[in-house]
């Protein structure tokens, strides 16, 4: 009786046509569109930042990423003296230094 009011339901057979090729296509494009939008970016960047380090030489004026300003007085392996004002010397790292700046930047201010 109760099959009058509620019709079968019948699997059908699972369709083949292209599932693991397109799927296949999708994930390359995905790892395609990651690569180019974050991954080569940020390694760009790390490389310039190195690059900029390495480039780092006394009486250069500098930006460190805590928004400090000073001149190079002496270069070291991993940490550089940063004249920040008139007998105030600070030390800090190397990968703190964020900006160089042009010749001049801490006389104009």
């Amino acid at each position: 009786m109760i099959e009058f009011f509620i019709n079968n339901a019948w699997a059908q057979g699972a369709s083949q046509e292209g599932g693991s090729g397109s799927f296949l296509l999708m994930m390359v494009g995905f790892f395609a569109i990651f690569y180019f939008l974050l991954i080569r970016p940020q390694t760009k960047q790390a490389k310039e930042h190195k690059q900029l380090i390495a480039s780092l030489s006394k009486g250069d004026e500098v930006v460190t990423t805590g928004g400090m300003l000073g001149r190079v007085n002496k270069v070291g392996d991993s940490f550089i003296l940063l004249e920040i004002s008139k007998e105030l010397e600070v030390k800090i790292q190397k990968s703190a230094v964020s900006i160089v700046m042009p010749k001049g930047t801490i006389k104009t201010l």
